[in-house]
């Protein structure tokens, strides 16, 4: 196969006129004369077996390419069938390779959610416990509250109780607010608990409940209110210990006057009238669980029923002022010079200056049981008290009472005057034992050290 060197002639250019739209062409056969043919050794030329293909050059490198490609499409096809199983089998390996690693991730995001989810829950149920604690301990204090308003000893010295739980709207989002007429915490639980729990969708974003605590402090909150109860059951059990030692201290007093006068509790007890009145028998018991807030209240009732009693017991002893106002000692009890006689004489009582048309008041409950002109004594009035005990004022310008009338503690008997052996207005106050005059100071100092506490 030989091949010529090609000959090319350059064509003539057209030529156009703008000015007058004409063109000038030469003639087809005048082109076709211009270009010239191929020379045989511009042909490609083929030797098979003697004979001989010539074929043109763009025939030839048509041949050609068409060969080279079913060559590579064979190759390609043949390197194919080797190669597929191979590459098959890559390819189903790189995509379950790609598949465990979307499961391994999609299981690792569920493992985190239901950990965001269980840390969340059990967040959430820690918070309501500890608020569920809260609630219950503001519900015994509201209690304690009310029992302590309802003893006379202690009222006003401690906090009231707290409105119920349906005025209780003055916190925001769990954050207490001080109520303006108690020191007792108010508050009530964030709202829509349940609402949120049932609501809330795994994913793996903290669901807005966690962040709002978190952003809100619930766990600050608790701790205030906390604080806050813990203040309100201290001035609790400070104020309930401050009226148990008050009691105890006064039923000291009280027993130590009836000790230092001599007499008989038990006889004295025995002597005060009894009111009417009845019912049947409960005694008064503390619960297997009770605490020591239920104990310490359990000791004062118990000492207030005692205190009761000796304080009947102890109206029927006359250890009060018979006047009111200062009092000023004209002559005491025991020897002294009579006014009249100017000799040595006993003064079975106490004279009390006052003016005349004063208020004699009798000094402990009891009976009258003589009202009129005695003697000396002049008007006088004398009222038995039981156990023993009388008294008796004397002087008087005007009596007030009946023979057989009960008088109370600080009534009214009669007037001060100046009847019978007197040398002026003023009250003449004895108090009897069995019928024996006693000095009346001995009453009326025990009186100022029960009363001084």
């Amino acid at each position: 196969m030989s091949k010529s060197s090609a000959q090319y002639s350059q064509y003539p250019q057209h030529h156009s006129h703008d000015h007058g739209r004409s063109f000038h062409r030469r003639p087809a056969a005048a082109v076709a004369a211009a270009i010239p043919l191929p020379a045989a050794d511009d042909a490609y030329t083929i030797v098979h077996h003697g004979k001989q293909v010539r074929l043109g050059p763009v025939v030839f490198w048509i041949v050609v390419g068409t060969v080279v490609l079913l060559g590579l499409w064979s190759a390609a096809t043949a390197t194919y069938f080797a190669f597929r199983d191979d590459v098959l089998t890559r390819l189903i390996a790189r995509q379950a390779e790609m598949q465990y690693a979307y499961e391994d991730r999609i299981a690792e995001l569920r493992a985190k959610v239901d950990r965001t989810t269980s840390r969340q829950l059990l967040d959430q149920e820690q918070f309501d416990q500890k608020l569920d604690q809260i609630m219950k301990r503001q519900t015994a204090l509201e209690s304690r509250a009310t029992a302590l308003g309802a003893m006379p000893d202690v009222t006003g010295s401690i906090p009231r109780a707290a409105p119920q739980r349906g005025e209780a709207n003055q916190t925001t989002q769990g954050t207490p607010k001080p109520s303006p007429i108690s020191d007792t915490v108010i508050f009530v639980a964030p709202p829509d608990r349940e609402a949120r729990l049932e609501s809330r969708a795994p994913a793996v974003i903290a669901p807005p409940v966690n962040q709002f605590a978190k952003n809100q402090g619930f766990d600050n909150v608790l701790v205030r209110l906390t604080n806050s109860l813990d203040q309100v059951e201290r001035r609790q059990v400070a104020a309930l210990s401050a009226v148990e030692e008050g009691m105890d201290s006064r039923m000291r007093r009280m027993r130590g006057v009836v000790s230092d006068l001599g007499l008989n509790l038990s006889s004295l007890e025995a002597a005060v009238p009894r009111a009417p009145m009845g019912g049947p028998f409960v005694p008064v018991k503390l619960t297997a669980n009770a605490g020591p807030f239920e104990k310490q209240l359990y000791r004062i009732n118990v000492t207030r029923a005692e205190m009761d009693r000796l304080n009947r017991t102890l109206a029927q002893v006359p250890y009060r002022k018979p006047v009111v106002g200062e009092v000023e000692f004209t002559s005491g009890f025991g020897v002294r010079s009579d006014p009249f006689l100017g000799r040595p004489a006993m003064h079975t009582g106490l004279d009390f200056r006052a003016a005349t048309g004063d208020p004699a008041r009798v000094t402990a409950n009891g009976k009258v049981v003589s009202a009129g002109w005695s003697g000396g004594y002049g008007r006088m009035v004398e009222v038995d008290h039981g156990n023993g005990l009388s008294t008796r004022y004397g002087h008087l310008s005007e009596i007030n009472v009946k023979v057989g009338e009960t008088v109370r503690i600080g009534q009214v008997i009669g007037l001060v005057g100046s009847t019978g052996r007197s040398t002026g207005p003023h009250l003449h106050y004895e108090t009897r034992i069995d019928g024996e005059a006693v000095d009346p100071q001995k009453f009326l100092r025990a009186g100022v050290r029960l009363s001084a506490g």
